[in-house]
């Protein structure tokens, strides 16, 4: 019905007091002026402007038509703002995280990221890390924060930390007193992270030994859900420790103490990006994530 350019054109002869006025501003003669907005009158059927004197004045619907119009062209000024070269740092930025990183030093991260990127929304997935390497390889994602151990080929990977898990238990439940050995540890059941992931393979790795008994070992993909069978009695769970620190200090849960034999070995993470893709912003998510490691 009707583009942008007559939009503006309206607009200008309304800031500059005529058609004349606006022709000098636009670099147009005052006849294509009149020729534009005759036309533009006609597509729509109603008059925008009347004369006044030398000058014009909007109708009515002249007036609403300018409404509109203003409306318009602001929408259009901030798609090409956030889409020009000049503003490349917007948009919306893929991340995937371990749900380890999601009760330590995620919203730290988060937070710096948003004060660094004012104009980027972020969409967060939060999963397993095989889940995340496959999302990384498939383009799901942009950045990944997942064990190193997974980091996919081609990827570029920093190290973000380590984050210390810990054997927990409900208060109530019946446990030998002292340093617990892999035996007695193995009396109960065990909630751990989820099968086919670094940490359940650590502790498989700390029952093979063919002197000691195997445990009844559950994987778990919410380390939510752990802690809440932790708390409950179920069994003995395997857990962040920084996300098992509330629970530890009001009592609905304790940390227990074992032998050297069966001390978990911290999980390591990595920032990971593909090679060649979002390279402009890999600096700053980097600065942020090595903030938060630090601060936590």
């Amino acid at each position: 019905m009707f583009g942008l350019r007559d939009a503006e054109i309206v607009r200008e002869i309304v800031r500059a007091g005529g058609f004349r006025a606006a022709g000098q501003r636009l670099g147009l003669a005052q006849s294509a002026i009149s020729s534009r907005i005759a036309a533009l009158e006609r597509k729509l059927g109603v008059a925008l402007f009347e004369r006044q004197g030398r000058g014009v004045r909007l109708t009515p619907v002249g007036r609403r038509f300018l409404e509109h119009a203003d409306r318009l062209i602001e929408a259009r000024d901030r798609i090409v703002d956030e889409l020009s070269a000049r503003d490349r740092l917007a948009g919306t930025l893929r991340i995937g995280v371990a749900e380890s990183v999601v009760h330590t030093w995620l919203p730290d991260l988060l937070t710096r990221l948003r004060d660094a990127l004012p104009r980027m929304r972020f969409e967060l997935s939060v999963d397993t890390s095989p889940e995340l390497q496959r999302k990384l390889r498939g383009d799901e994602i942009d950045f990944a924060v997942m064990m190193s151990q997974l980091v996919p080929e081609a990827a570029i990977a920093t190290q973000a930390g380590r984050i210390r898990v810990c054997w927990v238990a409900a208060p109530e439940l019946a446990l030998p007193a002292g340093r617990l050995s892999l035996a007695q540890l193995a009396a109960h059941s065990i909630v751990t992270f989820p099968k086919d992931t670094p940490p359940y393979r650590e502790v498989e790795r700390l029952f093979a030994d063919p002197h000691v008994p195997v445990p009844l070992l559950h994987g778990c993909a919410s380390l939510s859900t752990i802690a809440h069978l932790a708390r409950a009695g179920f069994g003995i769970g395997v857990l962040p420790r920084r996300m098992a620190h509330q629970d530890l200090r009001e009592g609905r849960l304790r940390e227990l103490g074992v032998v050297a034999q069966a001390r978990l070995r911290d999980l390591d993470f990595s920032l990971v990006h593909m090679r060649g893709r979002n390279e402009a912003l890999a600096p700053l998510v980097l600065q942020a994530a090595a903030e938060a490691v630090r601060d936590a």
